[in-house]
């Protein structure tokens, strides 16, 4: 039996979560709407990875098993009997044994809903209307959100999503949405959404690419996600915040060893046992000085990652030496520039048109139009933090 899955998605790169979609084999895609994907998985191997290797779709935000596709929902309050009646007749057993649960879970269950648009009834009302029904009927405890309630961690999760007047209620076989990645043990202010640094990387085209410059590099966010595409390119990170540097090293050896630092029980091995970067003058903590485009990659005990503290205005890596950056750059919202770029911004873009090789790509999450020097590839719009920036695909002017 065929089964309906959905990918939810950051608004703007759902073709992308379509294309991994196809790559991984998880299914076939049925069609595609605001921040959602639909697919049939079409065997057990499918339905098995979407429960044990979630992962293999890193640009989506997460992975449902619908139960059902319910139309003729509207604004009026009469569109909550509509889906309690849907709710009614989902099979929830059968979609709580193929999402790897138990029909009886101690944990019970919870719905989360979302709506696009304005309706006359909340969220809470939309997730207490199906979630009664589907206790009911899968003989577990419901747990409602209405009265500021949290439900327990090992609660069976439900969600509800409503555009225009078609709603689908659907199953998590994960035990978190997929943008919670298991790596982010440390985190700071304006930390990238994994999906959307996973659709940059995606972009990038890594393939053949020896060195993955990011000069903002935070957490780290995008170098792991570049990793997981593209395991065999070389990775430099620079931060101007000792901070940042730290949160990436500690998330890169997560990312590596699948534990955190602290359960590992020493320091990753590109950061010192402090846990902290030592400022090097701009080389990478456990990388030694910068090579070039094409250099083996190193990070500290055989790790593809190198830290370190440097100024976005002042990269130090030489003329030429990466094949690709990838950049979210500091745009003053959550992260003010500091350091050179604090005076001016366009520092940034001269060091990456710089850094960049003849022949590379950089891919930036821009704010405000696209920088000088550079000829557009590509670009795509999305909804991010209430605003929307463009990833864009750029390559050197007059070089392509």
């Amino acid at each position: 039996m065929h089964t309906f899955a959905v990918a939810r998605a950051v608004h703007g790169i759902e073709p992308l979560v379509a294309t991994e979609i196809r790559r991984s084999r998880l299914g076939v895609v049925r069609g595609v709407r605001h921040r959602e994907v639909w697919f049939e998985a079409t065997d057990e191997a499918g339905l098995l990875a979407l429960r044990t290797a979630p992962l293999a779709l890193r640009t989506a935000d997460d992975v449902l098993l619908a139960g059902a596709v319910v139309d003729g929902i509207g604004v009026r309050r009469s569109a909550l009997a509509r889906l309690a009646q849907a709710a009614r007749g989902v099979d929830a057993a059968r979609l709580a044994r193929l999402g790897g649960g138990r029909p009886d879970a101690r944990g019970g269950l919870e719905v989360s809903a979302s709506f696009v648009g304005r309706r006359n009834y909340t969220r809470f009302e939309i997730e207490d209307a199906v979630g009664v029904e589907l206790a009911r009927a899968l003989g577990v405890r419901y747990h409602s959100r209405t009265a500021g309630g949290r439900p327990p961690l090992e609660a069976m999760s439900w969600r509800v999503t409503i555009e225009g007047e078609q709603a689908v209620i659907a199953l998590r076989p994960a035990d978190r949405p997929l943008h919670r990645r298991p790596y982010k043990t440390a985190s700071i202010r304006g930390t990238l959404h994994p999906p959307v640094a996973a659709a940059m990387a995606e972009l990038a085209r890594l393939e053949g690419a020896g060195t993955v410059l990011d000069p903002c590099c935070g957490a780290g966010t995008t170098l792991i996600e570049a990793h997981a595409l593209a395991p065999h390119v070389r990775l430099l990170g620079f931060d101007h915040d000792p901070a940042a540097l730290a949160a990436a090293a500690a998330n890169a050896h997560a990312a590596l060893t699948g534990r955190s630092p602290v359960e590992g029980g020493r320091p990753p091995a590109s950061a010192p046992p402090s846990g902290k970067p030592t400022p090097t003058s701009g080389r990478p903590s456990g990388g030694g000085e910068p090579a070039p485009a094409g250099g083996r990659a190193s990070g500290g005990g055989g790790s593809p990652f190198g830290w370190g503290l440097a100024d976005g205005g002042r990269i130090p890596v030489p003329d030429g030496g990466a094949e690709r950056v990838l950049v979210n750059p500091p745009w003053g919202r959550q992260v003010p520039p500091r350091g050179l770029l604090a005076g001016d911004l366009g520092l940034l873009w001269r060091e990456v048109r710089r850094v960049l090789a003849a022949d590379g790509l950089a891919v930036a999450l821009v704010h405000g139009g696209i920088p000088r020097g550079f000829a557009v590839e590509e670009t795509v719009r999305v909804s991010l933090s209430g605003r929307h920036p463009v990833i864009a695909v750029l390559r050197k002017q007059g070089h392509g």
